[in-house]
């Protein structure tokens, strides 16, 4: 099962990879020369090429058809496509034919569930379709902001929404909030000087209610990955509160210091936090791989907000080089960290399941040496229960 997901998430680790070191030129810091259109990219290669086809990959594996496969497929080649000059406009024609895929990933759940859950990712879809469009248009990046963010916002939503099984009727706000960020994205675009404050405050009723009803509020109180990942959610909302707040009273955030701090509260802040909270729970269940909680987790985690309280809090607020540099640098080595902790938590995890798995030799006088076990006396340690998640995030 690893050996036929893997192909699809690898164009998206190396999106990942290749947006670190463009966001590594654009602070002039020491980064591997790959391609001079890197930094043109950046916005695009993280959000569609890594966080999308996650994200697609992750619906595929729910959809539990073939077809759906396409969705990842195209968006990790679009985003590969994407960095070198000559192959650039095939790379955005994939990540608008990826886009789509997804949104039909969508169509497909929904019309299995019915659930309005998934109505809220599928709006989600659609915005990354607009953006995506919108940029085969040669449309500047900063005026997509909107687009982009509304796209992992909703998706992120709707999952949380999933998780929490609250009630149609309690349900209500959240999709009147979905509904109003998707019309106020088209107005940032058109009129951004009263778009861009109406996305904020749209955004900002959003994060209310989900702080309100995530169970995060809860869960933080208890240990282990509970506590991290509900530590990781509220981290991330936090996060997002700022964004709403800074394209509710800075008005259009197109260029500078609040472009800079919005950008990175959304996608860093609350994005890959998101992801820490529950790549524990999600990649065992797309790459059927064993990725058992660590405490080391805490690390990167830690370093991620505190890097971007440096970036945003002392480079973007007070205009300071230094700590902006210092923070880019710390947050490209959080990610970093993040990624080695996962990898090294699943190949310990492999490597005690290979120890525990080998057959051992049975004594001389077995009968002698083992007692009797009566037949309804269960084992001290129950197998390991499969095709489950955890509920460490409800």
């Amino acid at each position: 099962m690893l050996l036929r997901r893997a192909p699809f998430l690898l164009p998206g680790a190396v999106a990942l990879l290749l947006g670190l070191d463009a966001g590594l030129q654009l602070l002039n810091l020491p980064s591997v020369p790959l391609a001079n259109r890197l930094p043109d990219v950046h916005g695009m290669l993280l959000v569609l090429g890594f966080v999308g086809t996650l994200i697609a990959l992750e619906r595929a594996v729910a959809l539990r058809r073939r077809w759906g496969f396409a969705a990842p497929a195209l968006l990790g080649a679009g985003g590969m496509l994407i960095v070198p000059t000559a192959t650039a406009r095939a790379g955005q024609v994939l990540l608008v034919a990826g886009s789509a895929a997804l949104a039909l990933v969508y169509v497909s759940l929904w019309k299995r569930q019915r659930d309005e859950a998934v109505t809220i990712q599928a709006l989600g879809a659609v915005l990354a379709l607009g953006a995506a469009m919108l940029w085969l248009r040669d449309v500047p990046i900063p005026s997509l902001l909107p687009w982009l963010a509304g796209f992992v916002v909703l998706t992120i939503a709707g999952e949380r929404l999933e998780l929490a099984r609250i009630d149609l009727a309690r349900n209500g706000p959240a999709q009147v909030c979905a509904a109003a960020l998707v019309v106020a994205t088209p107005v940032s675009l058109l009129w951004p000087t009263a778009g861009q404050p109406l996305f904020g405050l749209v955004l900002l009723a959003l994060v209310g209610w989900l702080v309100t009803h995530d169970a995060a509020r809860r869960t933080v109180r208890a240990s282990g990955l509970p506590r991290f990942a509900a530590l990781c959610l509220l981290a991330g909302y936090a996060w997002l509160t700022l964004a709403g707040a800074l394209w509710l009273l800075a008005g259009p955030v197109l260029e500078g210091p609040a472009y800079d701090a919005t950008v990175h509260a959304v996608f860093l802040g609350f994005t890959l936090s998101m992801i820490m909270a529950h790549a524990p729970v999600i990649l065992p269940a797309v790459l059927r791989v064993s990725l058992p909680y660590r405490p080391a987790l805490y690390g990167p985690a830690v370093l991620l907000h505190a890097s971007l309280l440096i970036r945003v809090g002392a480079g973007d607020a007070r205009d300071w080089e230094l700590a902006r540099d210092v923070g880019g640098a710390l947050n490209v080595v959080a990610v970093l960290s993040l990624l080695v902790v996962l990898v090294w938590s699943a190949a310990t995890a492999s490597r005690r399941s290979a120890t525990r798995d080998r057959p051992r030799a049975a004594p001389a006088d077995a009968s002698a040496q083992a007692p009797a076990q009566s037949p309804t006396e269960a084992p001290a340690i129950a197998p390991p229960l499969r095709g489950r998640a955890p509920e460490v995030v409800r």
